[in-house]
């Protein structure tokens, strides 16, 4: 009897017969049109390192989903690197493509009425991308984490990308340089994959692995490591069995969910950027959380249980060798929701009842952490009534406290040639305004200028705060990021002035412009009208559409119920 497939069009329809056409004429049989298609979302660019293995996984995932009864289709998406593709409009382009991504499935695998979705992730909007897609649809999915990328040796001591993007930032004060910076960049990379270490990529596909949405024991894992090619076999027959059992991502994407990714990056200090990311994916798979209010919660219960660089000693690969995220969520099992479900088929209980912890120096239990301070911190305040985000590594070695004067920048460019002059004086409060969602369009990266501060030896002696956005990868000193709401949509931000004084206190969660309300409103009155952005640019839909940060800064997203009542 045939599968009730929304592929499996009626016979003799005009839609059938042209399909008919297209595909015998690309070799596919008449047995073959009644198996679950399955899309293979491929986010492959030869532009970066981080993509240029993914063709090669296309081969064999087609014979796994084939193997198991399945008809695969590749589908190409957009792929952003934020090392390559940061270079045109001072990285606007980065954030606005994790969407464009979304509307690129949509309109391949939703206009063409495909069955299922295996999803190969690498940099750091593809994942994000692919469990937005997948809320969105709703058709069943897995998200394969196609690995991280091998490190290399500079005279004689480890180096990886990390230690580039930080070094560049150097060069302007002396401290090192073009020629070392120049051979330095020869050796940090050995191979494919994304950034080797706790940045946006390996923390955004420890957390499909938390959600539910990975293979388990997938993350993180060596770019064409054999735990990179066993979740890919695993994949291609899983998602066949998938669609015959009607899993759907919502059935996975639930609250309980997205608490245990919350808790899994909290113990892992992973990436600021996966608060918005998770956010955006709650909005598309329609799920009631506050990922926000989820990590203001459990800030002061789940402990630094992992130190893996740039958050401490350790490398990436010593934590996929002592177990990688299931030894990981063993260890915070008494903090998570057991019974979530998973893509692998048991409930997530179920899976980690098996697991044994290979390295618990690595990889610490709850009662023996490395650290117990939140890992990642939210704070609000009067310059930041919606919220902002700090990071804070195991050794936590930045200012739990600063108030000082604010020197202002409306750019990335003009904070660094004002570092160049050396015009920045310590005790200061930096703010780089007008680089947020709107203003930017799509949150300008701000990271060079906090390295640049670092190479001239201020990070310590400064303060950083930007409705812009940091890497993942590297934040140094006390970095205050994605204040909300930003300066273009009238936020505190906007009207902060060279002198104002402002306080930031990490452990009280405040962020506070000390200038009283009668001037501040005096400013507002005077501020120009914003200037709305036109054109039909990606950049320019993207400013005229993205919502708040609240909302994941998705296109025409909107609150959780919960959130929206408050």
């Amino acid at each position: 009897m045939t599968r009730q497939l929304r592929s499996n069009f009626e016979p003799g329809t005009t839609r059938w017969a042209m399909r008919r056409a297209q595909w015998r004429a690309m070799g596919l049989t008449a047995e073959d049109e009644v198996k679950p298609k399955i899309a293979i979302v491929n986010s492959s660019s030869a532009l970066a390192s981080c993509f240029s293995h993914l063709d090669d996984i296309v081969a064999p995932l087609k014979a796994a989903i084939r193997s198991a009864g399945g008809v695969p289709f590749e589908v190409r998406t957009a792929a952003p690197s934020d090392a390559i593709t940061s270079a045109g409009r001072a990285g606007q382009y980065i954030l606005p493509t994790r969407d464009l991504i979304v509307h690129d499935i949509e309109v391949a695998v939703e206009g063409a009425q495909l069955d299922g979705m295996v999803c190969l992730a690498s940099c750091d909007k593809t994942a994000p991308a692919h469990l937005m897609a997948a809320g969105r649809l709703n058709l069943p999915t897995i998200v394969v984490a196609c690995g991280y990328q091998a490190t290399g040796r500079y005279r004689g001591e480890h180096i990886d990308f990390e230690d580039i993007f930080l070094r560049a930032g150097h060069v302007a004060s002396g401290r090192i340089t073009v020629d070392e910076l120049s051979e330095m960049s020869e050796c940090a990379i050995g191979g494919p994959g994304v950034c080797a270490g706790m940045g946006t990529a390996n923390s955004m596909h420890i957390a499909c692995e938390a959600l539910g949405m990975s293979m388990a024991g997938s993350t993180p894992v060596r770019a064409n490591g054999d735990r990179m090619w066993r979740a890919v076999r695993q994949a291609g027959e899983r998602i066949v069995e998938l669609v015959d059992e009607d899993v759907r991502p919502r059935e996975i994407l639930t609250a309980d969910a997205f608490r245990n990714a919350v808790t899994t990056i909290l113990a892992v200090s992973g990436s600021v950027n996966t608060l918005k990311h998770l956010q955006a994916v709650a909005v598309e798979a329609e799920c009631d959380v506050d990922i926000a209010g989820l990590f203001e919660e459990l800030a002061g219960e789940v402990p630094l249980l992992t130190g893996v660089k740039p958050n401490g000693d350790r490398h990436v690969d010593e934590f996929e060798d002592a177990g990688g995220t299931p030894a990981l969520l063993k260890q915070l099992s008494p903090l998570l929701r057991l019974d979530a479900a998973t893509v692998t088929g048991p409930r997530l209980g179920e899976l980690l009842a098996g697991v044994e912890v290979a390295d618990a120096d690595v990889i610490r239990p709850l009662e023996n952490p490395l650290a117990r301070h939140p890992a990642i911190v939210v704070v609000r305040g009067s310059l930041a009534p919606d919220g902002a985000i700090i990071k804070r590594t195991v050794a936590d070695d930045a200012p739990l406290r600063f108030r000082g004067p604010a020197r202002v920048f409306t750019s990335r460019e003009e904070g660094l040639a004002a570092i160049k002059r050396g015009e920045v004086q310590r005790g200061e409060v930096l703010v780089l305004s007008g680089l947020g969602l709107r203003g930017s369009p799509g949150m300008g990266l701000t990271s060079a200028f906090v390295f640049a501060l670092d190479g001239a030896g201020l990070g310590e002696h400064v303060a950083v705060i930007t409705d812009g956005q940091l890497s993942g990868l590297v934040n140094k000193g006390l970095v205050v990021g994605e204040v909300a709401p930003e300066a273009a949509t009238g936020g505190p931000l906007g009207l902060v002035e060279n002198g104002d004084l402002i306080s930031v206190d990490v452990r009280e969660r405040t962020v506070d412009l000390l200038v009283d309300d009668a001037t501040l409103a005096a400013r507002r009155d005077r501020l120009p009208a914003p200037v709305p952005a036109v054109g039909c640019g990606w950049l320019s839909v993207y400013a005229r559409e993205v919502g708040p940060l609240a909302e994941g800064a998705t296109l025409g997203g909107r609150l959780p119920r919960s959130v929206a009542a408050e």
